[in-house]
């Protein structure tokens, strides 16, 4: 039996965080630190973290987990392997990449993507 998983990744118009965002969404595998955006959004590492839970009601590690396995689920959908979207995404071994998915869809990566293809692109984050 299938069931609805819903993965929604909040956005927000605060300044230093769409700058993060942005950055972020263009480049998930951008491996910086918080206290590496903080420098570069001029904030401390203790605000942008207060204003990631305020705007986005998630850490920022919270939210950057989210934006990969929403991009690698893109990825998965298009038919790259799982070793490439692990590299892709900034991972360091496929086995770190598919213990995150699992943890975050109940499911590897290759279970979720292999039911007999049942899951076609457009309905990838929708079907578990």
């Amino acid at each position: 039996m299938c069931s609805v998983v819903s993965i929604h990744l909040p956005f927000a118009n605060e300044p230093r965080l769409r700058r993060i965002i942005d950055a972020l969404a263009a480049n998930p595998a951008d491996s910086a630190t918080l206290s590496d955006w903080a420098q570069h959004v001029g904030a401390s590492e203790r605000t942008l973290g207060r204003l990631f839970i305020r705007h986005l009601g998630l850490s920022f590690g919270q939210w950057r987990r989210r934006l990969r396995l929403l991009a690698a689920m893109d990825r998965l959908g298009q038919g790259a392997s799982v070793t490439e979207v692990t590299f892709e995404l900034g991972y360091g071994s496929p086995s770190a990449f598919i213990a995150m998915f699992k943890k975050n869809l109940g499911e590897s990566p290759t279970r979720l993507f292999d039911h007999a293809g049942s899951n076609r692109p457009d309905q990838v984050g929708r079907k578990v």
